[in-house]
């Protein structure tokens, strides 16, 4: 162990250990999940420290020497070669100070490294004085959470949804012409083609991909400028738009300074909304995944219309069974995925005047949504969703079984006649053919060409998706 010091006093720190004092506090005083903070959150704010140091520097506020240490650390960090001294725990202070100062102490130990320093000596770079200058925990810890949840989102997330989109929509190529027999309520309904269903699906993936563009747009505008409360004291009036700045050509992304620096430290209403975001795109997936393992359902005793890749033994005591365990992960993946955007929800009402103090969690809790969500829908994708195949005789038989295609005859017999050839076919185990030539109510060929199930799939203004 090595002594260092910071304003409450001494402090022993490990010896191999990049961060100091007060780092060393925080691991003392928050041992609880032994969870971290999330790893993309920590380049996020080393990318935010990287930018603050150059926007100093050109201020002239920063040596140049020493915005070149903390920028060739920070680089380090952002690259994931440092995450080893980032030990303090998630649920900490509510600002997340503990894991700024974390950041503040291992770029400036490690500037001492690279300067030939002893670690501690904070020579040349200070970790307040240099590192932090002009920022707070309360404004660069918003800021680094809107910069690397916009990072996961954009980066992450919408390429995996961009892959299961792309799956979807080639199955509904492939099944344009293979027709089934509709359900609402879980009963009979009209026919539609098994690529209609997909499509459906496949619009339901679209529409996640522009829910993640728009919760990326929700996080565009940056806390850093507003120091403590909001006010900036201590900051140059510049600052926050070159940090902006730099922060936008590095990532590719648009981030502007906040339009009122209260709103952004002392509420996280941006998070909530990203939250809602998440949560829609998980229902939409369970929904896809519930409606695929009901249709392949089976072999024998479920509606068994599609043939979902058998991927490992379903069972341990029954030979031969195959489950749809990828679909099970995606459910239990979204459920997990809207627990963790509640806790969002539940966060953004916990800001008390200046200042939310729910920060790490919501890091924490968006990140892991970002997480699962994109890895379980790259996997669905490509796991589930490329191999399926329609069983095409059991949809056609199914879709010209069924009562339903009666709805096809109201406009020759009315809903009421209608209405008693179905029930008259369900008594007497007829089909409605032979009900409504039995009753002569119409001539066979017209019949024929009313009960053609494909032809109910293209109804007036019919789009496929």
């Amino acid at each position: 162990m090595r002594t260092e010091h910071d304003t409450m006093g001494d402090m022993p720190v490990p010896d191999d250990a990049l961060y100091g004092a007060s780092t060393a506090r925080a691991v003392r005083n928050f041992p609880i999940s032994g969870r971290p903070m999330p790893e993309p959150f920590l380049r996020s704010l080393a990318l935010v420290k990287a930018a603050c140091a150059q926007a100093n520097e050109k201020l002239g506020r920063l040596a140049p020497d020493k915005s070149r240490l903390i920028r060739q650390v920070a680089a380090e960090i952002a690259n994931g070669d440092l995450f080893a001294h980032f030990p303090v725990d998630v649920f900490q202070t509510g600002s997340g100070t503990s894991t700024n100062t974390n950041m503040n102490e291992v770029i400036a130990n490690r500037a001492s490294q690279l300067a030939g320093e002893p670690i501690g000596s904070h020579r040349p770079v200070h970790p307040n004085d240099d590192v932090n200058l002009g920022q707070s925990s309360n404004d660069v810890m918003p800021t680094a959470l809107h910069l690397g949840v916009a990072l996961a989102l954009h980066g992450k997330l919408r390429p995996a949804l961009v892959h299961l989109q792309r799956e979807l929509a080639a199955k509904a190529e492939t099944f344009v012409v293979v027709v089934k027999i509709g359900r609402t309520h879980l009963m009979d309904a009209l026919p539609l083609t098994l690529g209609q269903e997909f499509s459906g699906y496949a619009a339901q993936a679209a529409k996640a991909i522009e829910r993640t563009d728009r919760a990326v747009l929700a996080l565009h505008e940056l806390a850093l400028g507003g120091t403590a409360v909001g006010t900036g004291l201590n900051g140059h009036p510049a600052f926050a738009a070159h940090v902006c700045h730099e922060l936008s050509e590095r990532t590719g992304l648009h981030f502007s300074e906040t339009r009122n620096h209260f709103e952004a430290q002392a509420a996280r209403d941006d998070a909530v909304e990203v939250a809602g975001h998440l949560a829609t795109i998980a229902g939409s997936l369970t929904k896809i995944a519930n409606d695929l393992r009901l249709l392949g359902s089976g072999p024998l005793g479920g509606l068994g219309e599609l043939r979902l890749p058998a991927v490992q033994p379903g069972s341990s005591i029954m030979p031969g069974k195959a489950n749809p365990v990828l679909c099970e992960m995606l459910v239990q993946v979204c459920l997990y995925a809207q627990g963790l955007t509640q806790v969002v929800v539940l966060c953004g009402r916990e800001g008390q005047l200046e200042l939310n103090a729910t920060i790490p969690l919501i890091a924490h809790a968006l990140h892991e949504t970002i997480h699962c969500l994109a890895n379980a829908a790259r996997v669905f994708a490509t796991g589930c969703i490329r191999g399926i195949e329609a069983d095409v005789a059991r949809c056609a038989d199914l879709a010209a079984r069924s009562p339903m295609l009666a709805t096809a005859l109201t406009p020759h017999l009315g809903y009421e006649r209608a209405a008693a050839v179905v029930a008259e076919a369900q008594a007497t185990d007829r089909s409605l053919r032979e009900v409504v030539l039995a009753h002569n109510l119409m001539d066979g060929i017209a019949l024929d060409l009313a009960l053609e199930p494909i032809g109910m799939t293209r109804g007036a203004g019919h789009r496929t998706g």
